[in-house]
């Protein structure tokens, strides 16, 4: 009588937890940081007023590495950065070497079909890059001709949207910022696409470059913070922390020392 009391007992309780949501029936990630009061935040060391690694100091700059230590004071937590990358984004995020990826991701239909996005930070528009030397290139309309070779890198979202707009100029997908630059610098490329923050990097740091600009927009792109499917406690605290930054003047503040006023969204 006992075997069959305790035999109906645990099946009742297995079938609660069947019908349990799986945000209840798992620990929500706040709760696993909250606990250990450390957050994991992936950033791309390499992207300039976004989260660049200083070579001298060794220190992080950019408002996404500023914003990521706003939300570690808000949560009472420290903060670890994980290098990753727009090629390592999605498996890095969804399998947990990050709470977070917070390093200006744009949020395509392919990345949102895996990842879980914030409301958008900031706005971008695609822009070319090519040498003070190249005579092929002097405006946009130059750029999408027979014998022009454009060079993006692998993974990010110039990768899919060149793919896709080129009708008679070739793809050079390359796997690093530093190939793409030494293709254009060295006339193997003739531009590379790249998106506002990064162009900056370029002007300013280089005496090479020369930026060529669209006309009208040719295709704006949201930047926000990316985190791992589900998890609607975790998200709902992230979507917080976004308005709060946005509402108290942090991320304007942010965007103001790193000079990215042009793409900041303020609402």
């Amino acid at each position: 009588m006992n075997f069959q009391w305790a035999s109906q007992l645990g099946a009742l309780l297995v079938s609660l937890l069947l019908c349990m949501p799986a945000s209840q029936a798992q620990t929500s990630r706040l709760d696993k940081v909250l606990a250990s009061r450390k957050i994991h935040v992936c950033i791309w060391p390499d992207y300039y007023g976004i989260s660049l690694s200083n070579p001298r100091s060794g220190k992080l700059e950019g408002i996404d590495s500023d914003m990521a230590l706003e939300l570690g004071k808000d949560l009472a937590v420290s903060v670890e950065f994980v290098d990753s990358s727009f090629s390592k984004l999605i498996p890095d995020v969804t399998g947990g070497r990050c709470d977070i990826a917070m390093f200006g991701v744009a949020v395509t239909p392919a990345r949102a079909k895996k990842l879980r996005f914030t409301q958008p930070t900031m706005a971008t528009d695609i822009y070319a890059i090519t040498s003070v030397g190249n005579r092929r290139i002097r405006t946009w309309a130059d750029i999408d001709k027979a014998g022009t070779v454009v060079a993006v890198i692998k993974g990010t979202l110039h990768e899919p949207v060149m793919r896709e707009r080129l009708k008679a100029a070739s793809l050079l997908v390359l796997d690093t910022p530093m190939a793409r630059e030494e293709e254009v610098l060295a006339g193997r490329a003739d531009v590379f696409m790249t998106d506002f923050p990064y162009s900056r990097r370029m002007l300013e740091t280089t005496d090479w470059a020369r930026l060529v600009a669209p006309p009208s927009p040719y295709h704006i792109s949201n930047l926000a913070y990316a985190l791992a499917p589900g998890d609607d406690k975790w998200f709902n605290r992230i979507e917080k922390f976004v308005q709060d930054i946005k509402s108290d003047g942090r991320l304007a503040n942010a965007a103001a020392r790193h000079r990215l006023e042009p793409v900041v969204l303020k609402n």
